[in-house]
């Protein structure tokens, strides 16, 4: 087996779903950081981008929420 394709099975993973969690959670630290500077300069733009990529980052995590699920739900030990 190549590193490659160990790499595509482990993305699909409960291990890989929980890490992509993570680091989407870890990078709502910058928009949150983000959107605190903008609200102190008065910022309406940056403060509007900051609320979009807040919930692009929402998004993303109920979509590997949904994955993880489906992850659980093919689990023979657990049915």
């Amino acid at each position: 087996m190549s590193a490659l394709s160990k790499a595509k099975g482990f993305k699909k993973s409960k291990t890989g779903t929980y890490l992509s969690i993570g680091t989407t959670a870890f990078g709502a630290l910058g928009v949150i950081r983000q959107a605190k500077q903008a609200r102190s300069e008065h910022d309406t733009l940056r403060l509007v981008d900051a609320v979009v990529s807040a919930a692009a980052i929402a998004t993303g995590i109920a979509l590997l929420l949904r994955e993880l699920k489906r992850i659980g739900d093919d689990d023979v030990l657990l049915g």
